[in-house]
Order: C-alpha cells, then structure tokens, then sequence
C-alpha cells in the first residue's frame, strides 16, 4: 500500500456518473480505445469504427466542437444518431478572473457540484496554463492555501482535459487549433498532487499529445509533485514530460515543518528519484520550486546548501526562486527582495541557474500557491451576505420592506 504523509494512502471519493450527463456518454476525456469500444457498444458497424472515432476525435480535440451538428464531415443521419447516445460537455464556468497583468482564472464546478481552479498566465512568447488534478489536496503544506483545503477526490480525465478546452474556449483559439496558438504550455501545479492521481493525469496528458488533437508537445508539458518518490521514475517512463519537484528547503528539519510529506519523502530519497529520472540531461533539466520564506529557507547558508545538493546529486538543475503569495490567515512574510536577489546570486554563481518568477495574478488570487475554490474562501461573514442578498432578492415585492432578510 502507498502512504502518504499522515500513513496512508489518501482516500478520496469516487465521482459518480462521472461519464454520463441524462443517460448519455460524455465523450470528452475517453481515450481513443474507449471512444471506440463506445460507439461499438452504441451498434457502429464494425468496418466504420477506426473512421467515426477519427472523425470524432478530430471534432471534439482538434476542432474544440461541443455540438454533433457543426460536424460536417459525419452524415446528417449518424450525426441525429449520435445525439441520441452522446454529449460533448465542458463543466461550468463559475467565475472567471482576469488580472490586470493578463493572467485569467477559472473557477471550474464540476458535474458534481465540486470545484476547481485553472489559471492562464500570458508571457512574451508563450502562454501557460496551470492545471489542477484533485480538488483540494492531501499534503497540507503549511505554506500552500491549496494546502488548507480538505482532499475530496481526484479529478476524472475528462475534468483535467476540460480544463483545457475551457481555456481555449475562453481564448477563441478554436478557429486556428495550431497556429498562433496562445496557450503553448501546461504545468500541471494547480490543485492536488498529481502523482496521487497518476492514472487520470497520464490519460488527460495522452489525449493533450495527441498528434491529431490538441497536438501539445510533450517538451512543453511540466508535472509538478511535492515528491511522491515511487511515482517520480514511472512519471518519465510513462508519460514522459518535464519534471518540477517543490522542493521548498534544504535541510530536512525544515522540509518537514513545512511540508509533512518529507516525514516519508526526505531529501535524499527525493533528490536520488531526480537523480534517475528517466530523460533528465542538461538539456532537458529538472525544475526545483523554491518559495522564499522569510527567515524560515531564504539564508545565505540555504542557498550554499542548496548548490551542494544539486551537485552532491548530481542532478541537471534549474531553481525557480518564487517570492512567497501571501493569503489571507498564513503565518509566513515573503522574504526581502534584496535578500531574494542575494540568494539568487550566490546560485548563479555556483553555475546553476535560478531565475526569480515574477509574481503574476495576485490581484486575483492566481499567484502561485493561492489557488482554492471560491466556496472555501469565503468567510462566513461573506456568506451570511450573500445569503441575505439571495433571501431580499427571493421576496415577494409587498414584502421587500417589512424584515432584514436574515433568517
């Protein structure tokens, strides 16, 4: 059995109908086999099977369509039938943000009632979507406002791979599917640790690298784990894509405090699962997470201790230096800028390179490691107006005047 943590494997629940919206088969987040397997269950003759699923995966992928009737390639008649076994359906858009330096978030509520978040964040010549993959997360790093959220379940494929097309939706790259394109990157960091839903990460990233789909290339996909060390190798194995740990510290004392999964996860059992990450070279390096903490991770020492363990390991190194997102309740500062910069230097000197990430859509919340779904960030205070407004708002008209609407 896997552990996570608190000692066991974290137990989330399963989404029911996760697949089906009146009966009707979702067909956004099957594979290719089970986009296959279900219109031969549906009675496609076999002999049209490999062209209605290319047709199909060409329209739902490739084009973005969420209606069998724009698929003018299909017949009118099987298009007619189709409708009566499937749907094409993304999950509600429950608010979407957009800062004032560009970066757009997506509240995402899911068939379920369950919410996640997604967040787009435009740079000179790319455009990254951060991805989420459970709703709310296990790990409680203290540091993390995802981190305070309770687990509820892993997101299914079709929930990951929507947030994509939600994204592009939003974006209208649908017209020009590969050319121009504004989102050319995924980093799967959002919400959750990828690696305790590997199963449903590697499919949704399948279907995204597909090369008559959306036709994201492996080399601009990054999936980011707190250090889930039996998972790491088969990651580079079997999908294959960047690798970025949250690294966080340098000495296990301190990694522990702030992020419990070091108590079965230390620094060298994570350093020595990067060191023999499957494709990791110096072309192709490993990104390590570094929020700076004031005076918890943000010394001169810890950034000498930092370039000893890139080099003890041996590893192909890139270091992210992230000046901390403050939310609001935490008990840790952003360090000094000046103090960011020195530790910055002293890596840079060492040879590695450690580029400080310019803070994108806090003004939003977006920022990284302030990502949680609106419902858990209300305060109660919030909620008592608004639902004070939904009771005003839900009166007969004689009786807008007669009470304060608080029941």
């Amino acid at each position: 059995m896997q552990v996570t943590p608190n000692g066991h494997e974290p137990i989330v629940q399963p989404r029911i109908g996760a697949d089906f919206t009146d009966g009707k088969i979702n067909l956004l987040g099957l594979s290719r086999d089970e986009l296959k397997d279900a219109l031969r269950d549906f009675g496609v003759p076999e002999k049209q099977l490999r062209m209605r699923t290319t047709q199909l995966w060409h329209w739902v992928y490739h084009r973005g369509a969420t209606d069998f009737d724009v698929m003018t390639t299909i017949s009118k008649d099987m298009r007619a039938l189709l409708k009566t076994g499937f749907v094409i359906e993304r999950p509600e858009i429950v608010e979407a943000q957009y800062s004032n330096d560009g970066t757009r978030k997506y509240l995402i509520r899911f068939a379920d009632g369950n919410e996640a978040e997604a967040v787009y964040i435009p740079e000179e010549g790319r455009g990254t979507l951060c991805v989420s993959s459970q709703v709310g997360c296990t790990l409680n790093c203290k540091f993390c406002h995802t981190g305070t959220m309770r687990l509820v379940r892993n997101l299914t494929a079709g929930e990951i791979v929507a947030q994509m097309m939600i994204a592009r939706d939003d974006l209208g790259e649908w017209e020009n599917p590969t050319e121009g394109r504004m989102v050319t990157n995924i980093v799967m960091m959002g919400m959750g640790e990828p690696l305790y839903n590997f199963d449903n990460v590697k499919k949704s990233l399948e279907i995204i690298m597909d090369e008559e789909g959306i036709q994201l290339s492996r080399r601009r996909i990054t999936l980011s784990t707190s250090g889930v060390v039996p998972h790491m190798e088969r990651c580079g194995e079997e999908i294959g894509v960047n690798l970025a740990v949250s690294l966080h510290a340098v000495r296990d004392d301190v990694r522990t405090d702030i992020m419990p999964i070091n108590k079965k996860y230390n620094l060298d059992a994570v350093l020595s699962a990067c060191a023999n990450y499957p494709g990791a070279h110096n072309a192709r390096r490993i990104t390590f997470e570094y929020a700076m903490l004031k005076g918890v991770n943000d010394s001169d020492e810890d950034a000498r201790e930092l370039v000893r363990l890139m080099r003890k390991y041996k590893l192909p190194a890139k270091v992210n230096l992230i000046p901390f997102n403050p939310w609001p309740g935490t008990e840790y500062e952003c360090s000094d800028w000046k103090q960011i910069e020195r530790f910055s230097n002293i890596v840079f000197e060492s040879g590695i390179s450690a580029p400080i990430r310019t803070p994108r859509g806090r003004d939003i919340m977006a920022a990284c490691g302030q990502l949680k779904s609106a419902s858990e960030k209300k305060s109660k205070a919030e909620m008592l107006r608004e639902q004070a407004a939904a009771n005003e708002a839900a009166k007969p008209q004689s009786a807008a005047h007669s009470s304060t609407g608080l029941t």
